[in-house]
């Protein structure tokens, strides 16, 4: 397993990281999500990332106990706040008093004494900015958390977050978690461009379109039974994907697969890795053998040429999404 610096911070994290989204307390039982997280652990992922409302807070119950007596130095554990997590006024958003309680109980719930990256999980428009970054420094000073991120926040409110941070003398964001993925590429226009710029690196989520770009899923067939997109949790968010235009792009996607040794899987995770900006891709999943054939794309090597067919092949599905063009976080 590789690994890469978080942005331009100090830290290193495995540049496949186990995300545990939709999938623990959700779609598997604690029984198997102890042996994804355990086969993950095995391949040398070092990196686990979860939130507190995944799963209504069991994710991470669920996470914290599967990483029981394993060496807590040799993990990165990240987690993020903002959705509600309880029925007060103040158990959601980007508050003082949320972020300070949240911090608490993910700590508690993961059965640690410090949080590697801490993420707003959301842009919080109804919260001062300074508040909210106040609040994360006052975390990183307190030995909570050692480094702090944001996760689907557009260009300009990175761009105000580091500029605060700079002027307060707080603990700047070393991390954003946006949507990339061969079939989605918002970031690249503007959000990535400012990270870049400000030293900011990308812990990348569904970096297989849900599934899709594994190439399971054929088109005018019906989903296999025991896919995401066959179930009540996972199939709200793949569905936008199962149009028969992706997914015969996404067949011929197999003979560039082949002539690598790869599987569609592999080499799309391998395209987003082969993005420098790009510090981890979060994989899901809910049997080991899942991860462990996807773990294969780590130090995979795509030259030009074929990144350039790839890209001629998803173009006009790419292109022609509305998706593409609308923002990652609109204002409610």
């Amino acid at each position: 397993m590789e690994h890469r610096r978080l942005g331009d911070s100090g830290l290193r994290v495995s540049e496949l990281a186990y995300g545990n989204w939709i999938t623990h307390a959700s779609q598997v039982d604690e029984d198997a999500a102890r042996a994804c997280v355990h086969a993950a652990l095995d391949a040398g992922i070092t990196t686990f990332d979860t939130a507190d409302i995944y799963a209504a807070t069991a994710a991470e119950e669920v996470l914290g106990r599967a990483l029981a007596g394993y060496r807590r130095d040799g993990l990165e554990i990240f987690t993020k706040t903002y959705w509600p997590i309880g029925p007060g006024a103040n158990d959601r958003g980007l508050s003082r008093k949320h972020i300070m309680s949240a911090c608490d109980g993910s700590l508690r719930r993961l059965g640690v004494d410090y949080i590697d990256l801490y993420q707003a999980h959301r842009y919080d428009y109804e919260t001062p900015l300074t508040e909210t970054l106040r609040a994360f420094d006052d975390l990183v000073r307190a030995g909570k958390v050692l480094y702090v991120g944001v996760s689907e926040w557009t260009a300009g409110q990175i761009e105000e977050a580091v500029r605060i941070s700079a002027e307060m003398g707080f603990d700047r964001i070393v991390s954003n978690q946006p949507q990339y993925s061969a079939l989605w590429r918002v970031i690249e226009a503007e959000v990535e461009p400012v990270c870049r710029q400000n030293g900011i690196g990308q812990l990348v989520w569904s970096p297989l379109a849900q599934g899709v770009l594994t190439g399971k899923y054929a088109p005018g067939a019906a989903a296999p039974a025991d896919s995401r997109a066959s179930s009540e949790v996972g199939g709200a968010f793949i569905s936008r994907w199962l149009r028969d235009e992706v997914l015969t792009a996404v067949a011929a996607l197999k003979p560039l697969a082949a002539e690598m040794d790869l599987t569609i899987a592999q080499l799309s995770l391998a395209w987003v890795l082969s993005n420098d900006n790009v510090s981890a891709a979060i994989l899901g999943a809910t049997r080991p053998e899942q991860l462990l054939s996807n773990i294969k794309a780590s130090g995979v090597t795509l030259d030009a040429d074929l990144k350039a067919q790839m890209d001629a092949i998803l173009y006009e599905v790419v292109v022609r999404d509305p998706g593409l063009t609308r923002s990652p976080n609109p204002r409610p």
